[in-house]
């Protein structure tokens, strides 16, 4: 069965050119590179690259045979789309459409959308109203330039499901706006919430575009490594259920840490990630 293993960006020591870090994707076995736009300002400042200079990198990255081909856009959490602040839903929107454009020439097929509604404000049904706006002027722009986007299950109660996701994906009714989920997250919602992560993923059929693989423990979400003994997320029941709804795309969610040798840490992470899809996609294969 085929499938495509991305990496994510913040899993390389930051201040890598993208030529290193195309090498650096290709030498530990991933077949992709997933782009991170967060709320650094030096992140930010890729949206306001010129269309040749983002055209070029999408070259460069074909060329290295480790095409972008999905963005976490995660800075929207300092600047959400259901802000009291008009201004700041404003620069909410404006990155949207920078992020985009800049897909569209990239050549990335689908950006995945932090799950929140306010992130440093209280949130409440003024921000549920603005955010549902946001999200509609964000598909219907999205869906003009082929570009499709994707929920990420997050770690706060607003979004931290794949059906609340789904209420939201519904209300907005446009085809280029869909779920991509984070199954660490999800695990730790299941655990949280007493259900079974599978049944909360199958809500979700026709809907995902693609999955996150995270490592996660009850109230930790990020910064394991892959195989902790003290995680617990659910990979190939996850995977299976992803394969049979049709996800063939899957990304690697882990970050450098200070010291870390971290060309084993990515091998060995594309080791441990591509036995759990292919354990699942075998045992899909033979009908389980």
């Amino acid at each position: 069965m085929e499938y495509s293993l991305g990496l994510y960006e913040k899993a390389i020591p930051a201040g890598k050119t993208f030529e290193e870090m195309f090498e650096i994707t290709r030498q530990c076995g991933f077949d992709r590179l997933e782009i991170s736009i967060d709320e650094t300002d030096w992140r930010q400042e890729r949206l306001d690259w010129s269309k040749d200079k983002v055209m070029e990198l999408g070259r460069l990255s074909r060329e290295y045979g480790t095409p972008i081909r999905t963005m976490c856009l995660s800075g929207h959490r300092k600047w959400p789309l259901g802000s009291h602040d008009p201004e700041t839903r404003k620069r909410s929107m404006d990155i949207m459409r920078k992020a985009v454009d800049f897909s569209e020439n990239a050549g990335i097929s689908i950006i995945q959308l932090a799950g929140y509604d306010v992130y440093y404000e209280e949130g409440d049904e003024d921000t549920r109203k603005w955010f549902l706006e946001g999200l509609k002027a964000s598909a219907a722009y999205a869906a003009r330039h082929g570009v499709m986007l994707g929920f990420e299950t997050m770690e706060t109660p607003f979004m931290d499901t794949v059906e609340k996701s789904m209420a939201y994906v519904s209300a907005v009714n446009n085809p280029w706006l869909n779920v991509y989920p984070d199954i660490g997250n999800l695990e730790n919602a299941a655990k949280l919430y007493g259900h079974d992560v599978v049944d909360d993923l199958n809500k979700g059929e026709g809907h995902l575009v693609a999955i996150h693989l995270k490592e996660t423990k009850p109230g930790l979400y990020r910064d394991m490594n892959f195989g902790d003994p003290t995680g617990h997320t659910e990979y190939v029941r996850c995977i299976k259920a992803g394969l049979k709804m049709g996800v063939r795309i899957f990304t690697g969610e882990f970050w450098y840490h200070d010291g870390q040798d971290y060309m084993k840490t990515i091998k060995d992470a594309n080791a441990f990630l591509r036995d759990k899809i292919e354990t699942a996609a075998k045992a899909v294969e033979e009908g389980e």
